[in-house]
């Protein structure tokens, strides 16, 4: 398979680690949750992981490759507190401040 498009995931966190089986079709994430979380990629696409904290999705169709990107980042969005969760490789996260304590 000629492999055109790419999307490029990034895992941010303590203990998160991803791994792959079947030669890129399964995709384990291991999360903070109390299991596995298990993606099976569609036809057109495969799955790779780099390291631990970095997968990468390609593929020949555009929308099917962003489209299961898009999945995997929504089973651990991004938090804007700590910036913690799964973010595309150039996403910058602008980090909000927590309660602040008030002086009397």
């Amino acid at each position: 398979m000629e492999s055109k498009f790419f999307q490029f995931l990034k895992l941010v966190g303590v203990g998160f680690k991803a791994r792959t089986e079947q030669g890129g079709r399964e995709l384990f994430l291991k999360l903070g949750y109390s299991h596995e979380v298990q993606f099976t990629a569609p036809p057109a696409v495969r799955v790779f992981c780099f390291k631990p904290n970095i997968i990468c999705c390609t593929g020949i169709d555009k929308h099917r490759v962003h489209h299961f990107a898009g999945a995997v980042r929504s089973s651990k969005p991004p938090e804007v507190y700590k910036g913690k969760g799964i973010l595309y490789i150039d996403e910058v996260i602008k980090l909000k401040p927590g309660k602040k304590q008030q002086k009397k």
